[in-house]
């Protein structure tokens, strides 16, 4: 089974609501997504997929937080966007991209900072 990894990043604030904390106050971050696509044969050049394709369908889910208030986007207007909710939005919207492609998208990671992240897959 081969794997591809692609990564891109976007700028987002948010607040998470009901949280007792200084996370319910609003602030931002860097958010970083990192997508893991993977499949058993690769095509007549060689890839499983161009990783110029995973980028331009990732970016395709991203551009609405970039620069954004996520509590205003939805569906975050209705469910608090944490890590894990933001993993799972972006895991079902990119893999309804990537099933034109035949391929399997494994799994999406979300890193509000260098050392927390959430990741959600459908193994």
């Amino acid at each position: 089974m081969f794997i591809l990894k692609v990564i891109k990043v976007f700028s987002a604030a948010h607040n998470l609501r009901g949280y007792k904390g200084k996370c319910e106050k609003l602030h931002g971050h860097n958010w970083k997504v990192e997508v893991e696509v993977t499949g058993p044969k690769l095509n007549k050049l060689g890839m499983l997929m161009d990783f110029h394709d995973i980028k331009d369908e990732l970016q395709a889910v991203l551009d609405k937080f970039d620069h954004a208030y996520l509590n205003e986007v939805p569906p975050f207007n209705k469910i608090n966007p944490t890590s894990e909710n933001l993993a799972k939005y972006v895991f079902d919207d990119l893999n309804l991209k990537l099933k034109t492609y035949n391929l399997k998208l494994h799994s999406i990671t979300v890193w509000e900072s260098d050392t927390s992240s959430a990741s959600y897959t459908e193994d």
